[in-house]
């Protein structure tokens, strides 16, 4: 189809992406509340175009700043600085019309990690690669705070994540709310390194180099263990829907978890470990009773197993991430 609106067309000639005489044929890719997102044909190759949206398709009223792409943009340019392939290479960015362009990445040769995960195909050895890069990502990032100032995104980091994910579910979940309460704050004022705000399955690709970390809108320096929490929930997660799988989902969130601490080494190893235990449990319940609830958690009683295992942790933090497994199994057999 022919682009949406003139200025989109116009955006990739004035990049220099595409030549005026050139035909673009556009396709619109799903998967995302937050931004529209395109794929766009040219002669002889493929692209990928983004636009923030300033109000989120939720079923809540979620409004987050437009200008979020601004971090994405500058968290690709980054993280390729370290890790080329852990990345798309960004192509073009206009902050006032919030568009990115970037390459597109066939997916024939790079999987959604979601959905071979939710199709029963689980590979332990790529959950332990997505730990390694991560834990990479991160201690890199550390040793560059300079860094800090190029993502300085703290409004939009908590309207998305700390506000979404973790206020909203205290509000919702009173029993539990001083103890999220006090870790969103912790989460909102400790600075240590950039943190992505999306790592999940559903943003990672299984690339032929490994992991590709896609929808960087979140990224910010802060608390790198939100971004450790955040994968190993949706490890937990698939357990529910999964079937047959729970071997392979309980190594691979071992396999991750392990991977990512030990590259930890710009704090020590048990600090990192504790506050991603006392995430977990909060971050769990967020899918179930936050601004973004995961969509393929479709019943009461699922979501009552989310919550009976962790109202119990939030009251009584764990102190390692193995603990959190462990309860989550126990909650799963009862």
């Amino acid at each position: 189809m022919k682009s949406p609106a003139p200025e989109l067309e116009g955006f990739l000639v004035a990049s220099g992406l595409a030549r005026a005489d050139e035909a673009q044929r556009w396709s619109v890719l799903s998967g995302g509340v937050s931004s529209d997102i395109w794929r766009v044909d040219l002669e002889g190759r493929s692209l990928c175009v983004k636009r923030a949206l300033p109000k989120l398709r939720v079923k809540d009223d979620w409004q987050a700043p437009p200008d979020r792409n601004l971090y994405e943009w500058r968290w690709f340019q980054t993280v390729r600085r370290w890790i080329p392939e852990a990345a798309p290479e960004p192509l073009a960015f206009d902050p006032e019309r919030r568009l990115l362009a970037m390459a597109f990445l066939p997916p024939e040769d790079h999987p959604l990690w979601k959905a071979e995960m939710l199709a029963g195909r689980v590979d332990v050895g790529f959950a332990a690669e997505v730990g390694e890069r991560l834990g990479r990502i991160h201690a890199a990032s550390a040793a560059e705070p300079g860094l800090a100032s190029q993502f300085a995104s703290d409004e939009g980091f908590f309207a998305l994540r700390i506000d979404a994910y973790l206020l909203a579910t205290a509000r919702r979940r009173p029993e539990v709310a001083a103890e999220i309460g006090a870790l969103a704050r912790r989460t909102a004022e400790l600075k240590l390194g950039l943190v992505h705000g999306d790592a999940t399955p559903k943003n990672i690709l299984m690339g032929p180099r490994g992991p590709v970390f896609l929808d960087a809108e979140t990224a910010w320096w802060g608390d790198p263990a939100f971004d450790a929490a955040s994968v190993l929930n949706h490890l937990l997660l698939k357990r529910l829907v999964v079937r047959g799988r729970a071997r392979a989902l309980n190594e691979s969130f071992t396999a991750m978890a392990e991977a990512y601490l030990a590259r930890i080494d710009f704090e020590p190893r048990a600090a990192m470990e504790r506050r991603a235990a006392a995430l977990l449990p909060a971050l769990l319940l967020a899918r179930v009773d936050g601004k973004s609830p995961v969509e393929y958690i479709t019943t009461d009683a699922e979501r009552d197993l989310v919550r009976a295992a962790a109202i119990p942790l939030l009251k009584h933090p764990p102190e390692t991430l193995e603990a959190v497994r462990a309860a989550w199994d126990r909650t799963l057999a009862e």
